[in-house]
């Protein structure tokens, strides 16, 4: 990638971090599905987790490319340790773009400070690809807003200490009606977590319910005008989604080094199996695809940090999705290339086919990112 002198010295720092301190606990942390907080504070240390904090609210004023480097070169080894870089970003965005100077003042220099968690809940059972569908309420009462309701799939959430949360202020469905509020779950009443989803992979990094009974936030955490949430989770979700692509690209390059270096010490016939074409054809497919999608996601990465929201939109969903199917083709091929051992977990290539697949079905399924693209073309 054409990057900058500055870029190269972060993409190498991050990529020497990730060697050193994520590498060596990528199995356990999928084994024993544990989110490692020791990453947390490392990554808080580096100006990691809050990459995208504005220099004047004392963050490292990254950008979506800087954010992208961060999460492909953790994700080589580890895709859930690679979405605690960036981790905030999600978080940030809606106040970034649509909270006050106040609320930016006051939660920003918090993050930047590093350590903080937070998270972004916009699902619910019956609300997965269809956000206006979403029930959870919040009801104005004097000073604050009471909410009741349950979210689901909200990554980190029962570990934050921040957390977006959309609810319906205003109608039954559709998309008016839907308003943005930070809640504190460590601090509000009526807050609760259900049971950690048991995932099959991207381990390590929790998925849990959240329950809201009655919970009462002041008036000065609703983001942006009441019953505008929707277009702030859109903005977010468009600037998150190439992040993933990176890290589905961080995910197969891992994928084919293990193969490459395994196929070139996996000897049968009395040959290493790299010399036999059949091999050789399937690591240079794997090569040129994820090559493929990593142009794809720094051009989408250029267009957000150009502002260009209008390309942005289509190019997000792009690199989202063919990162994603990408990332899957190559890490089954890779089990297909160790054969039998690839199949066992002394080796990483079933893991990261594990982690593959949830990449085509979260922050928007590759369905629905398919139909972006061709409402982008048909309008």
């Amino acid at each position: 990638m054409n990057f900058t002198e500055e870029q190269l010295a972060f993409q190498d720092s991050v990529r020497r971090m990730a060697e050193k301190h994520v590498a060596p606990i990528a199995a356990e942390i999928d084994e024993h599905d544990r989110f490692p907080l020791e990453l947390v504070k490392l990554f808080g240390e580096m100006g990691l987790m809050q990459l995208w904090v504005p220099e004047k609210y004392g963050g490292p004023e990254g950008n979506l490319t800087s954010v992208c480097i961060a999460r492909e070169e953790i994700s080589r080894f580890s895709p859930a340790a690679g979405s605690i870089a960036g981790l905030n970003t999600m978080f940030i965005m809606p106040l970034l773009h649509f909270g006050t100077e106040e609320q930016r003042q006051r939660f920003l220099p918090q993050i930047a400070a590093g350590g903080v968690v937070t998270a972004i809940a916009i699902s619910e059972p019956q609300a997965g690809s269809d956000v206006s569908a979403m029930t959870t309420r919040a009801v104005k009462d004097g000073d604050s807003y009471v909410i009741n309701g349950r979210k689901q799939w909200c990554s980190y959430g029962v570990a934050a200490d921040y957390i977006v949360l959309m609810a319906r202020t205003q109608g039954e469905t559709g998309a008016d009606g839907i308003s943005a509020f930070v809640i504190e779950p460590k601090k509000m009443k009526g807050v609760s977590f259900g049971r950690h989803e048991r995932k099959m992979g991207w381990r390590g990094a929790p998925n849990t319910p959240i329950f809201l009974d009655n919970v009462r936030v002041p008036v000065e955490n609703l983001i942006g005008e009441e019953g505008k949430g929707f277009r702030a989770s859109l903005r977010a979700l468009d600037l998150n989604r190439p992040t993933i692509g990176a890290q589905c690209v961080g995910l197969a390059q891992g994928a084919l080094d293990a193969s490459v270096a395994y196929a070139k010490e996996r000897k049968q016939f009395k040959r290493a199996i790299a010399e036999f074409q059949g091999v050789q054809f399937m690591l240079a497919d794997m090569a040129i695809n994820i090559e493929a999608a990593r142009c794809l996601v720094y051009e989408c990465a250029r267009a957000g940090d150009a502002g260009d929201w209008k390309r942005l939109n289509t190019l997000a969903s792009m690199a989202k999705c063919f990162g994603s199917d990408m990332a899957m083709k190559v890490t089954t091929d890779a089990v297909q290339v160790f054969g039998g051992y690839g199949y066992t977990m002394d080796y990483p290539v079933e893991r990261m086919m594990r982690d593959a697949k949830l990449a085509q079905i979260f922050e928007g399924t590759n369905q629905i990112q398919r139909m972006v693209i061709a409402r982008d073309l048909l309008k």
